[in-house]
């Protein structure tokens, strides 16, 4: 059986939902089982084996209850649970191209369990996507991405508490291609 590289276990449908909940959290099955009711409980159990295994996640408590163990996991490292340049550097174009595929399918998911609410009100709930064309040298485009991550960093590492909703936020950055001069 071959080894699922570290990019194809971070893009799992449900492991990426798990790694979402835990980002600057501590949680049990149980209480990812909470946030998430769609997963099937053997599911759950499953990926979070999985994301052990790869490091991904980690045991960081365990807590006796009822005669048996309830394990709190959590990102001990953020980077393990992204995919980092090295990693994008070695995938060939098809690689590429299911990476992007996989990412825009979790988006989509992440969208069609917004919108399966009954009461949703796109407005008050501050959803928005776009797409906008920009024209920009390299110097302009590396000021405006450090902007962005500053902004960025801003609220990434809130922790979830009364009063604040956890909302995904996601970017693409696709160059055109380059033109002979």
């Amino acid at each position: 059986m071959m080894k699922e590289s570290t990019v194809d276990v971070i893009l799992h449908p449900v492991r990426m939902r798990i790694i979402q909940y835990l980002i600057n959290q501590k949680l049990t099955a149980q209480q990812l089982k909470e946030l998430l009711p769609d997963i099937p409980q053997a599911s759950m159990y499953r990926n979070l084996k999985k994301l052990v295994e790869t490091e991904v996640i980690h045991i960081v408590d365990e807590i006796p209850n009822r005669g048996t163990v309830e394990k709190v996991y959590s990102i001990h490292n953020p980077s393990k649970a992204s995919i980092g340049p090295d990693d994008l550097n070695k995938l060939s174009r098809d690689e590429h191209l299911s990476l992007f595929i996989k990412f825009m399918a979790n988006l989509m998911g992440e969208y069609e369990r917004y919108l399966s609410q009954e009461h949703i009100d796109l407005v008050s709930d501050g959803v928005t996507f776009r797409q906008a064309s920009i024209y920009v040298t390299e110097d302009e485009h590396l000021e405006f991405i450090k902007e962005l991550s500053t902004a960025y960093l801003k609220v990434i590492n809130n922790e979830p508490k009364k009063g604040r909703r956890r909302r995904t936020f996601a970017t693409i950055m696709i160059p055109e291609q380059m033109k002979e001069q």
